[in-house]
């Protein structure tokens, strides 16, 4: 187990508990650390207007991640307690299926920035083996928190070879409507209130080059039930990618970083070392069949993770107008 000192042995104890999960893209477990985050689902060129101009869109996401290793706050491997009274390294593994609507405007608000709305709703299968950690469940099925946020979208600005620059304001909230046990270790849904604002941008270093990226700040209220409130973070989508078929195929690097800027708290106390993080990077292919149909494939591999686990990513992503 972990070595804790003093009177904040039981803060340290119950923490690394609750942070089993929180590693997933858009879930986490009710009484986990952080809530859902955009950990990787979005990519290249994820500054620029939607491919098809103003209208309605839907993007769905499919995403598997796989872990075998719990990471504490100096990045030593953390065995849990079973109820055969062995210590074991829990497997995690979680299939998320998330749908959201997007709807940009027509209309100009801000000098070339036009409105939009965005709403997500995921669904999580969370899977942990072995079988018998003591307080979790083996399987969950349920219905995640909804996203939901408007967001000004500005035109690209335009060089002599093409477009050069393009960027995205949106102001997330996540609010807690999804399916919630505070007597369960694992939920899709986190019981609190978040909000989880971000700028995207794409640029344009030549007119086959681009790198792109999505930049997060992160503030939640406190679980009522559990008298726990997550600490604040930033996290970053990064990608850079080259057109290797002209108008169709891209090919390039993708990442995410995470890190918790302040300690999470416990009826008010801060919780130490509490703070979570983690780098993933690998590599992704976007296919783009028409201004209509986009698909992204991105993989990722953690390292350096701390209060939390760290494994592998797989996400799909389809972009489809109406």
């Amino acid at each position: 187990m972990i070595q804790t000192r003093g009177k904040n042995s039981a803060f340290r104890q119950l923490y690394i508990l609750y942070s089993l999960l929180s590693a997933f893209v858009f879930i986490s477990p009710g009484q986990a650390q952080l809530p859902g985050l955009n950990l990787g689902a979005t990519s290249f060129l994820d500054g620029l207007p939607p491919p098809g101009g103003p209208g309605v869109y839907l993007e769905q996401y499919f995403q598997y991640y796989n872990s075998s290793r719990l990471l504490d706050n100096e990045g030593n491997e953390v065995k849990l307690p079973t109820s055969g009274g062995t210590f074991e390294t829990p497997q995690v593994q979680t299939w998320v299926m998330l749908t959201q609507l997007i709807y940009q405007s027509h209309q100009e608000i801000l000098p070339k920035g036009r409105w939009g709305l965005s709403l997500t709703v995921p669904v999580v299968v969370t899977d942990v083996s072995p079988n018998d950690f003591i307080g979790f469940q083996e399987r969950s099925y349920s219905l995640g928190d909804i996203f939901f946020g408007p967001f000004i979208q500005w035109d690209p600005t335009v060089g002599k070879h093409g477009p050069f620059f393009s960027q995205r304001i949106e102001l997330d909230a996540v609010f807690p409507t999804g399916t919630y046990d505070s007597l369960k270790q694992v939920n899709a849904a986190s019981n609190i209130f978040s909000f989880n604002p971000y700028w995207a941008a794409t640029l344009f270093l030549h007119p086959k080059w681009n790198i792109s990226w999505r930049l997060h700040y992160l503030w939640n209220s406190t679980n009522p039930d559990t008298n726990i409130q997550p600490g604040q973070a930033i996290h970053l989508n990064f990608a850079t990618s080259v057109e290797v078929l002209k108008d169709r195929l891209h090919m390039g690097v993708n990442g995410y970083y995470l890190q918790q800027i302040t300690d999470s708290r416990l009826n008010g106390s801060p919780i130490p070392d509490s703070k979570e993080s983690v780098v993933g990077i690998g590599p992704g292919v976007l296919y783009v069949f028409s201004n209509k149909d986009l698909l992204f494939f991105n993989t990722y591999f953690e390292v350096e993770a701390r209060n939390r686990t760290e494994g592998v990513r797989l996400n799909l992503r389809w972009i489809h107008k109406f």
